[in-house]
């Protein structure tokens, strides 16, 4: 029998709590967590916790500025998706 393993199930090993930053001071930290994660180990699992956008007048401001820093492929991220319960993102590390 095989068993396919999901590479975002495991123990978290670092977490950024990004909740009263702004957007651009978001980009900034997960871009800088990143890097800094991998280096100290690569294949991290990280989490980063967006809030669910409930604070923010308007549309949730955090969690889209996540999603289009993930998208856009620039940062050494094997694997992401939204967390369980949607108020952040899991990342395997490269």
């Amino acid at each position: 029998m095989i068993s396919i393993l999901d590479p975002l199930d495991g123990p978290v090993d670092d977490t950024l709590d990004l909740h009263g930053m702004t957007g651009v001071e978001a980009v900034a930290a997960v871009t800088a967590f990143v890097q800094r994660v991998r280096k100290r180990q690569p294949r991290a699992l990280v989490h980063i916790i967006t809030g669910k956008g409930r604070g923010s007048p308007g549309r949730p401001v955090l969690r889209t500025r996540v999603k289009t820093l993930l998208r856009a492929g620039s940062l050494p991220v094997a694997e992401w998706a939204l967390d369980l319960d949607g108020g952040g993102y899991l990342l395997r590390l490269k």
